[in-house]
């Protein structure tokens, strides 16, 4: 059974009175398209889910658009992607698709929910390497603890430092770092050691 969520009526009480045609026929188009749909905020964004996020909508400064969680995977249905241009800025009701072709996106994401496909994602690319500062690299051969300690991290761990160090602007500023990440990591800490769990 669909579950209607009163912060949605907030929000849709809350856009500029433009915009609260456009939402209030996005809400009813779902709802009819998907009746167990379930209401919610995600983001802080009125958004609807039905066996998985499905889709959510929102009022910008100057359009609204309906957001597809799965539209990576639905621009492969050359029949849907004109609904997802449209659904991308709405400034009036006559913005909106058609009915009939708004409802086939949306069986079409609910179809992949109840599959359980998942969107793909993006390989981020591998980070550049980062040079060990001449100056670091001297500090950590004076002590020998430190530099065991410092070959013990996981590249995160050391590339924490590494970035640390290479990011000041001023010479005296990287002496500082360098001499400070010497003695943490003779300690065995981490570069931001403050901050983990105890």
């Amino acid at each position: 059974m669909a579950t209607r969520d009163p912060r949605i009526d907030a929000y849709i009480a809350n856009a500029p009175a433009w915009a609260q045609p456009i939402l209030r026929e996005l809400r009813e188009r779902v709802h009819a398209t998907c009746p167990a749909v379930t209401e919610t905020l995600k983001w802080r964004l009125p958004s609807f889910e039905q066996d998985g996020l499905l889709g959510g909508m929102a009022a910008f400064k100057n359009y609204c658009a309906f957001m597809f969680w799965k539209e990576k995977v639905l621009r492969a249905d050359k029949a849907v992607v004109t609904v997802l241009d449209a659904c991308a800025r709405m400034t009036s009701v006559e913005d909106l698709p058609s009915k009939s072709r708004f409802v086939q996106a949306l069986r079409r994401g609910a179809s992949l929910n109840a599959k359980g496909v998942k969107v793909p994602r993006a390989k981020s690319a591998p980070k550049p390497t980062i040079a060990i500062h001449p100056g670091f690299s001297r500090a950590l051969a004076a002590s020998k603890r430190a530099a065991a300690q410092f070959a013990a991290f996981s590249p995160s761990a050391q590339r924490e430092y590494l970035e640390w160090i290479a990011d000041a602007k001023k010479d005296d500023t990287r002496e500082r770092r360098i001499e400070q990440a010497v003695a943490w990591i003779a300690e065995g800490k981490r570069r931001n050691w403050k901050y983990e769990a105890r």
